[in-house]
């Protein structure tokens, strides 16, 4: 039962920070002059549009049931066409941008709203504190994790477009890899350092001690103890 409870607590989270993300990517690329997306039916804020069956539910859904120490999703990427932006490579860093930033805003209202939920007392309250809970950790680990500098991250396309040309070059090469690195680095990693002794945990590193600063930080503009 209480895996119902906190399942169904984290699904409308977990949907609204990973299709809100891709969904502003499409919003400020059109904006900035590249229609791709819209054309492609994909600026919506129906979660259905971005879905995808194994990123957004399936994996999600494993690592949640299998008690991961952290969760992880995605929804199917928006498509941009970075060449048809006004200023390709200043508008690629803020069409990267956007999802993160989302992401970022979604956490900092979601704790604005604890102060409309009074502390759980009955099973509403408790879901909502829960769901509360949730889309604050949620949205700030899909931030920090989508902000790390490898393509094809958000945080390595925001590098590609800050960096001078001889240090861009040789990072926007790597983004066919790039997904592979990451992988390797969260998962295959930490197997890697149990094996021989050696703690290994990129992710811990990287990603959720980051986010744990950011999370005590927008609960404290918040005013949320």
């Amino acid at each position: 039962m209480t895996n119902v409870f906190e399942a169904s607590a984290l699904i409308i989270p977990v949907l609204l920070a990973i299709t809100l993300h891709e969904a502003a990517h499409g919003y400020v690329a059109d904006f900035l002059g590249d229609d791709t997306a819209r054309r492609m039916g994909r600026i919506s804020l129906n979660p259905l549009r971005h879905v995808d069956p194994f990123g957004t539910v399936l994996l999600p859904a494993f690592l949640f049931l299998a008690n991961a120490p952290f969760l992880f999703g995605y929804a199917k990427p928006v498509p941009v066409n970075f060449r048809r932006l006004n200023n390709p490579r200043r508008d690629m860093v803020l069409v990267a941008a956007a999802g993160p930033g989302i992401n970022l805003g979604l956490a900092l209202a979601s704790a604005v709203l604890f102060h409309g939920v009074e502390f759980p007392s009955n099973g509403v309250q408790a879901w909502l504190w829960t769901a509360l809970t949730y889309s604050v950790y949620f949205n700030v680990l899909l931030a920090v994790f989508n902000m790390l500098p490898l393509p094809p991250l958000d945080g390595g396309r925001v590098a590609v477009g800050l960096l001078p040309d001889r240090l861009a070059f040789p990072l926007a090469r790597l983004e066919r890899h790039g997904i592979l690195i990451v992988i390797g680095a969260i998962f295959l990693l930490p197997w890697l350092g149990q094996a021989i002794g050696v703690r290994l945990d990129v992710f811990q590193w990287l990603v959720a001690a980051p986010a744990q600063a950011v999370m005590r930080a927008i609960l404290a503009i918040a005013g949320v103890n």
